[in-house]
Parts: C-alpha cells; sequence; structure tokens
C-alpha cells in the first residue's frame, strides 16, 4: 500500500473502533438491558441518514487506553428537513459520566449550536460527575450550565432522559424547556444508597425520582412507553417550534375548512345546561383547531389545566385551557407553575397564545395557602402581563374572581377577548355570592322560605350579574359569539394580530423581580 493508502486503513480502523469503543463487553452490556446505542438512539430521533457526527475521536490525552469518545456522542442532522444539534450520553464509556473532554465535546456542538442558530436535543443517561477527573468534571459542568443560559430562548432546547440521571447531570435536563423521560428511567440528585447512608431512609429509586413521579410533580413533561414514542414525541414538539426566536415556524396546510362545519356546529350544543355539570374540555379544543391537532404538555401534571400546541389556519399557537373535569377547573399551585413556563416559552419562541377559560377560580384550602398558591400564582399573572405575542381569550362558561384575571383577560394582556353566551363573568359564583351577601337577609326569613328564596338570588345574580352582556357593553370583553363560529373568529383574529409587535414601553431597571 501507498503512504495515502495506509493512513486510509488506519483511519477506517479508527473510526471503527470509535464506532462502538468499548468494544464487545458494551454491546453485550446493552443486549442483557435491551437498550440501543448512543448512535441508534440519534438515528431513531434524526431524519434517516443526515447525522454528521463531530468529534468522534476525542478521547483524553495522557491516558493510556483512553477510550474514543469519552462518553458523549455528538453531532448535527435534521429533523422534518430542519437543522438539529444532537447529544447523546453514552453510558458503555465511563458510563456517561462527565469529563473535562466530554464538555470540550458539548461545548463545541452549543456553540454550533449558538451560531447557527438551530435547536438542541440531549440525550441523557448518565451517571453524573467522573470522579477521577475531580474539580475538572465540576468545572466543566458550570460551563455547560452556562451555555445553556445563553440558548434559552433563543433556540428550542429538548432533554430525554433515558436510564439514569444522577447526581450533576439532573441540572443540563433541567435548564432545558422540556424534559421528556420513559416509563423506566429515573432521576436524582443522590441516589437511594447515598440518602440509606446519611440518613438511614429507605426509598426505592422509582419512588425517589421515577419518571411518572416526577411527571406528577412537574419536572418531566412527558412520560412515553418506549425509547421510540419518546423521539416521536419531541419530533412532533419540534414541527410546532421555529428553529430559533428569529425564524417563524413552519406553517401547515392552511386555509383548510373557510367555512363552518358540521364538527363546529357541534359547540353550540357541548355546554351543559347546569353549571355543576362538568364536560370535557378536550372536547371543545378538538373542534376549534386545525385538523383535531393537539399537542399536550405536561397533561399528568395538574390535570386542571390544559396546556399544549395546535394550528390556527396552518400556523402554531400555543393553548392553555381550564378542564372543568379536574376539580372543576380551579386553578392552584401546582397548575401555576406550569401556566408560567408554558406561557414564557410560547413568548420566547413568538407562539400566538390561546386561552380557552372555563374556571370558578383559585382552590381553596389550608394546604393550597401553605404550598404557596399566593406566590406561584403570581408568577402566572407576571408570565401573562410580560408576554408580548398576540392574544386571544375565549370564555365558554365560568370566569370567575382570580381565574378571570389570571386566564387571559384584556386588562392582563389579552388583545381580543370572546366569550359564549353561555359564559358567567364575576367576582364570584351565585352559590358563594349568596352564602356571603345573602347571609342575612335569609337568616331573616322564615326557615321554609329559604331555600325558596335562595333560589331566587341565585336566578337574580346569574340573570343581571354573572353574564357576558354586562362585560360586554362595559368593553371587558370584544363580543359574544356563537359558539360555533370559535374556530373562524380564533383565525381572524391572529389573522387580524397577525403584525402585533414586540415592542414593551422604554424602562431603566435592569430587570424586573418575580415572586420567587
Amino acid at each position: 500500500m501507498t503512504g495515502t493508502q495506509e493512513k486510509l486503513a488506519e483511519l477506517r480502523k479508527l473510526l471503527e473502533i470509535a464506532e462502538e469503543p468499548a468494544g464487545e463487553a458494551a454491546i453485550e452490556k446493552r443486549r442483557k438491558k435491551g437498550i440501543p446505542s448512543a448512535r441508534e438512539r440519534v438515528g431513531m430521533l434524526l431524519d434517516p441518514g443526515t447525522f454528521v457526527e463531530l468529534g468522534a475521536l476525542v478521547r483524553q490525552p495522557g491516558v493510556a487506553n483512553a477510550t474514543y469518545g469519552d462518553g458523549v456522542v455528538t453531532g448535527r442532522g435534521y429533523i422534518d428537513g430542519r437543522p438539529v444539534v444532537v447529544i447523546s450520553h453514552d453510558q458503555t464509556v465511563y458510563g456517561g459520566s462527565v469529563s473535562e473532554m466530554f464538555g470540550r465535546k458539548v461545548r463545541a456542538a452549543m456553540d454550533f449550536a449558538y451560531n447557527n442558530a438551530c435547536p438542541v436535543v440531549c440525550i441523557n443517561d448518565s451517571g453524573g460527575a467522573r470522579i477521577q477527573d475531580g474539580v475538572a468534571s465540576l468545572a466543566w459542568y458550570a460551563i455547560m450550565c452556562r451555555l445553556q443560559e445563553d440558548l434559552s430562548g433563543y433556540v428550542p432546547m429538548v432533554a430525554v432522559m433515558l436510564g439514569k440521571c444522577a447526581a450533576g447531570s439532573v441540572y443540563g435536563p433541567i435548564n432545558m424547556d422540556v424534559l421528556v423521560a420513559t416509563e423506566d428511567s429515573y432521576m436524582f440528585v443522590t441516589g437511594p444508597e447515598v440518602i440509606k447512608a446519611v440518613t438511614g431512609s429507605s426509598v426505592t429509586a422509582e419512588e425517589l425520582g421515577g419518571a411518572r413521579a416526577l411527571e406528577q410533580n412537574g419536572t418531566v413533561h412527558h412520560v412515553a412507553k418506549t425509547e421510540a414514542d419518546a423521539f416521536a414525541w419531541v419530533r412532533d414538539y419540534l414541527n410546532y417550534l421555529p428553529t430559533s426566536c428569529l425564524e417563524q415556524p413552519p406553517i401547515v396546510n392552511p386555509g383548510l375548512e373557510p367555512e363552518l362545519t358540521d364538527t363546529d356546529r357541534e359547540l353550540d350544543r357541548i355546554i351543559p345546561d347546569s353549571d355543576k355539570v362538568g364536560y370535557d374540555m378536550h372536547d371543545i379544543l378538538l373542534r376549534i383547531f386545525d385538523d383535531g391537532e393537539f399537542h399536550e404538555i405536561s397533561a399528568k401534571t395538574s390535570a386542571n389545566l390544559i396546556t399544549g400546541f395546535a394550528r390556527v389556519d396552518g400556523r402554531p399557537v400555543g393553548v392553555i385551557a381550564n378542564q372543568p373535569l379536574v376539580l372543576g377547573g380551579a386553578l392552584d399551585a401546582a397548575c401555576s407553575d406550569k401556566a408560567a413556563h408554558f406561557i414564557r416559552l410560547c413568548d420566547a419562541f413568538g407562539l400566538p397564545l390561546v386561552y380557552v377559560v372555563d374556571t370558578p377560580g383559585v382552590l381553596p384550602g389550608v394546604d393550597e395557602e401553605r404550598n404557596h398558591v399566593i406566590k406561584r400564582g403570581g408568577r402566572m399573572f407576571r408570565a401573562l402581563i410580560e408576554a408580548t405575542v398576540p392574544i386571544v381569550t375565549v370564555v365558554t362558561r365560568k370566569a370567575y374572581g382570580g381565574g378571570y384575571a389570571v386566564m387571559g383577560c384584556k386588562q392582563l394582556g389579552a388583545d381580543i377577548s370572546l366569550a359564549w353566551p353561555t359564559a358567567r363573568l364575576a367576582v364570584m359564583g351565585a352559590e358563594s355570592m349568596v352564602s356571603i351577601v345573602g347571609r342575612r337577609q335569609l337568616a331573616a326569613a322564615p326557615e321554609d322560605q329559604r331555600e325558596t328564596l335562595k333560589q331566587q338570588m341565585i336566578d337574580f345574580y346569574n340573570a343581571t350579574v354573572a353574564t357576558p352582556w354586562t362585560a360586554a357593553e362595559r368593553g371587558y370583553i370584544d363580543a359574544v359569539i356563537e359558539p360555533s363560529t370559535t374556530r373562524l373568529e380564533i383565525r381572524k383574529a391572529l389573522r387580524l394580530l397577525r403584525d402585533k409587535g414586540a415592542v414593551r414601553k422604554p424602562n431603566p431597571r435592569k430587570h424586573n423581580l418575580y415572586p420567587m
């Protein structure tokens, strides 16, 4: 062979080693666990044949028999034809733990994402810091977190948790926009063994930081049954977002169904006649957006509030809606966090917000007060006030008290506010009103007349106070519409607001202060 041929042979040999740096032992380890390799995972996420790896031959200098890749696979590719940067932990190499060279690879990938304004997806399966690297590992953790802050709100960032995510490795995923996990994955700062040694308490990994437990408390935004399902969810999620805040999100099938349909007309019969009877808000959402599509986020977290993406005339929007089937659609501390995060996510990437409202207000109770419902609810208020994207609100039934305000009222920032004839907008519901305002009048009435008097007071209140007509007459809402026209009214409203600027009035402050 010539000198060139020898070098080509050496390159091919090195790349073959780098493809499976831990050799047969790694293959057997994955086979027993039934999981793909780090590169196979990347292939499951990206469009076929589009992955271009960066840093495949990186390894620790000055270390005998150092392994190629150093525990992480990085590169770029495409999802639905749009560019994306991918970082995939390789648990078969040093347990996917973070070292200096690992950090340098991740930094190069993040710099590429920043310089080329494209999303980042990080596939997490790591044991944390590499103990042998000492402070160098900790320093690179800090560097990677700083790089994430530069990217936050500039490009979409998605974390996918597969297997174990422990110790310092938890801070990368939690500082990304959304965190997706598989059912058998788990995440915690200190594991069961450490907790047992330090506190004497016994707890399983699933109880401590299993995906389902993390989904319940809002740390994880979606739990998928399989890795393939997780990657499919991520692809769908990114299809609603622009590649960066400098771009527009993809438009899909605009102009469909420009006239009323039979599905639209079903909305005229969807609200129960009794205020005490619930209905599934999803039945409304599927009728007022394009193609009945709805990509829900945090579905199992605080199900009394629904958040997710839909399309209006082909353009993505963020949707925030009360769910009457859970807590009557009341707002609590946990759903306030869910809403604040989602509002800021949509605002960062220019997605209009559509509020669909049916709430009796804030959930009362000692537990809620102790759970910081005031402070956490305040963040939901502030997120709405600060949003500069177009905001359209539709009140379907109840909009009482603080729920009226924080669920996209005009006075906090909605551009166009609509209500159905079934809407009730008031400080509180009729039953609560009677117990406060009518208490003395009821007490003074003969006992056998109290129920009749109470019902008369309720009927009078509902007919004269808690109506959409009063709000419309005073300009607190823009229009009362027929439910069947909602889809087309939202479409017209967002067309009107398409050129809304993201300009806020000048303010010399450095930044505001959130209720934290």
